[in-house]
């Protein structure tokens, strides 16, 4: 397909994907969107959506579809499984940072699907589905990309390409990027359960870390729900992890009660802290789970990828209208790339060190911690300043 002057393929039909789409196709910007599933992937994978993600989408209408979607969570906990609640954190404090001082908890399928409607009311934009990258002929002024699709090889000409494909990204793969880093040896069950666990576990909120040496887990409310993120021995195989029994114990330890779990969601994920070494090469770029991953303690992964989104598709638009000189691209890594290095990967794996920890006194310390900075209002607001995402998200220049 020869290309349209000023075109954007985008490979990755998901939520970082269908958001870079939007953003661009919304000003007119000619966009091709390819994705390799034959449709939705109905994902739970992630499902928390912090503050200055919420400002950020705000004007291209996806905050308020998260909103009807979703659940506003204002309050976590960090709870320890021995002694229950160690601290609450109320993000109301940010009320002067942000028109949103919450969690919106709402699955990412959710987000897709309101993004893949926009997209069909903009002639071309919708995704074209099985439709996989094959290969990527990269030239000085234009890209080719050579997809796979249901009725064989074609060739799909822009002047710029994202990848936006996941951690096992073609685009990256295709264009020889390193994306160094490691993989936990334990992977991460998600399920979910219709049982209300504020019903019989007192004093929780919608959203809690719960930190314990052999078996810590998240407990997140979403609409019609409760997610339980926890970890998997290395030696249980992911099919085991999946079966009924397997994740009917794992509930049960969480919360014993006579009565079985009714279990509607069930998947088994590796999880691993890896960013790309270069966000762009030449005319192709990486941004989500292809640039960087990370694992999902604080929820912090797929705010990275729309942070990216919005930050890249400011800048190829402001190009694409002969605003600026296609080298102001090179700020885009510049800005991004440091932020999941020095924020998105070094906290989640903080995090993961501190609900995992088996040293008691370490533990105590840490709980001593916590409690320190919940009850200094000027610590907590500074804590959660950083926790939400806000802090980074200015120094990086794409909030005030």
């Amino acid at each position: 397909m020869a290309r349209e002057r000023g075109s954007v393929l985008i490979v990755g039909g998901g939520p970082v994907g269908s958001t870079a789409a939007w953003l661009l196709a919304r000003q007119n910007i000619p966009v091709t969107l390819i994705e390799a599933e034959s449709g939705l992937v109905i994902d739970y994978r992630a499902s928390t959506i912090h503050p200055p993600t919420l400002d950020l989408l705000e004007d291209c209408g996806a905050t308020q579809a998260m909103l009807d979607r979703g659940l506003v969570c204002p309050v976590w906990q960090y709870r320890d499984r021995e002694i229950g609640m160690v601290a609450e954190f109320d993000l109301a404090m940010l009320k002067n940072d942000t028109r949103y001082p919450y969690r919106v908890q709402c699955e990412q399928f959710k987000l897709v699907e309101f993004l893949y409607g926009q997209l069909a009311t903009v002639p071309g934009a919708s995704p074209r589905f099985n439709h996989r990258l094959s290969e990527i002929r990269a030239h000085d002024d234009f890209i080719e990309a050579v997809v796979q699709t249901p009725d064989g090889m074609t060739t799909i000409e822009a002047d710029w390409l994202i990848g936006c494909d996941g951690g096992r990204s073609s685009v990256r793969r295709a264009m020889g990027i390193g994306f160094d880093g490691y993989t936990y040896p334990e992977h991460f069950l998600v399920s979910g359960t219709t049982f209300d666990f504020k019903a019989k576990m007192p004093g929780i909120c919608s959203v809690n870390y719960t930190a314990d040496p052999v078996f810590w887990y998240v407990l997140l409310e979403i609409p019609d729900m409760w997610r339980v993120i926890m970890p998997v021995d290395p030696a249980v195989k992911d099919d085991q992890a999946v079966t009924e029994g397997y994740i009917e114990s794992c509930l049960q330890n969480v919360l014993a009660k006579p009565e079985p779990y009714e279990i509607v969601v069930r998947a088994v994920y590796t999880v691993s802290q890896r960013v790309a070494a270069t966000y762009r090469k030449g005319r192709v770029f990486l941004a989500g789970d292809a640039a960087h991953i990370n694992n999902p303690l604080g929820g912090v992964g797929l705010n990275g990828g729309l942070h990216d989104a919005v930050s890249l598709t400011r800048k190829l638009a402001r190009v694409l209208r002969g605003e600026a000189d296609a080298r102001s691209l090179d700020a885009y890594e510049a800005e991004r790339r440091p932020m999941a290095v020095q924020h998105l990967d070094a906290m989640t794996a903080r995090n993961k060190k501190l609900m995992e920890e088996r040293d008691p006194a370490v533990r105590r310390k840490t709980n001593d911690e916590f409690r320190a900075i919940a009850a200094d209002p000027a610590r907590a607001y500074a804590y959660l300043l950083e926790t939400s995402m806000i802090g980074p998200v200015r120094r990086s220049g794409l909030l005030p």
